[in-house]
């Protein structure tokens, strides 16, 4: 009989940490969350987690980069609104999710801690930027959007009523409303006549 294999007991430990973390922070939400909860969900010591995450809230942000991988993806099909359309519904999409509430919830506990804060920065909002701007100035690029289009401040113009909706419920998080949003912001980026 062959032992198992190290690195894939290894692996299934970790998914289990990520998946424990997450189903955790969405009962209960993020602040309410403790390694050791984690811990006997995913069916591993402490020593385990801490082994890969300095704390709760490194931890935290790995399951959130390991949720919106996918979505933060940005197509490049020539057509920068289908592009946009077609990434921000997918953001949406994950937003009408349980993940909102996991989200909301890690929101929150960087309100009070500066590592995560800090981490929610420079590993989601630096990742999904970065694609983002690439894209719209490749469209400003191929005549797409006007030439003295500030790309930083457009991503930021379609993307931020996304998260408004979602942290303070002012409208319906939606996908009709997300491409309505779109189409008043890329009018005014468009080339004009």
């Amino acid at each position: 009989m062959t032992p198992p294999n190290a690195a894939r007991r290894s692996e299934r430990a970790h998914r289990a940490i990520l998946e424990a973390a997450y189903a955790l922070a969405v009962d209960r939400g993020a602040a309410k969350v403790t390694i050791e909860a984690i811990a006997a969900r995913a069916g591993v010591g402490k020593q385990t987690i801490y082994r890969w995450w300095p704390s709760k809230g490194a931890l935290l942000l790995d399951v959130l980069i390991d949720a919106v991988g996918a979505v933060s993806e940005m197509p490049d099909t020539g057509d920068v609104t289908a592009d946009l359309k077609a990434q921000m519904t997918a953001v949406t999409r994950l937003f009408q999710s349980d993940f909102a509430r996991f989200y909301t919830g890690l929101i929150a506990e960087a309100q009070g801690d500066e590592a995560v804060a800090r981490g929610l920065a420079e590993q989601l909002l630096d990742r999904a930027d970065g694609p983002r701007r690439a894209r719209l100035a490749k469209a400003q690029r191929d005549g797409e959007l006007r030439a003295d289009v500030d790309v930083a401040a457009a991503a930021e113009a379609l993307y931020a009523p996304i998260y408004y909706r979602l942290l303070l419920r002012t409208a319906p998080l939606g996908v009709d409303q997300v491409h309505a949003l779109l189409d008043v912001v890329l009018d005014g980026l468009r080339p004009r006549e």
